[in-house]
């Protein structure tokens, strides 16, 4: 029997996702939209879910703070968005926020995501 490996830190969370075939970074363009360059598409806030959020505090450094939000698309295929809190984050100005305040929130179980 496969016993599950805690996640506590931003790269075991990925490496999980890598070791399961996910390797979908979405990140916002010029356009206000964001794109995922593994699936070749852009989305709007309505073509996309949160299935569910981490976050990440550093206790040493601040600028390991962070959030990971694995998203699920209309066709089912699961990425995530990445973003530093604050100063250190490389999503400047409102639209990424007003892009995220968009997006339906489906919290799911890390088993349904990582089976």
């Amino acid at each position: 029997m496969e016993h599950p490996i805690e996640m506590n830190t931003l790269s075991q969370i990925l490496e999980k996702l890598r070791l399961k075939g996910i390797d979908n970074e979405l990140k916002m363009t010029d356009h206000g939209k964001m794109q995922s360059k593994e699936l070749n598409r852009i989305y709007a806030p309505e073509d996309l879910d949160i299935i569910k959020t981490y976050r990440f505090e550093g206790m040493s450094d601040p600028a390991d703070s962070s959030v990971l939000y694995m998203v699920e698309d209309t066709d089912k295929n699961i990425g995530y968005i990445l973003d530093a809190y604050g100063a250190y984050s490389d999503n400047d100005g409102a639209a990424f926020a007003d892009f995220l305040k968009k997006i339906n929130t489906v919290d799911r179980d890390e088993q349904e995501i990582f089976h």
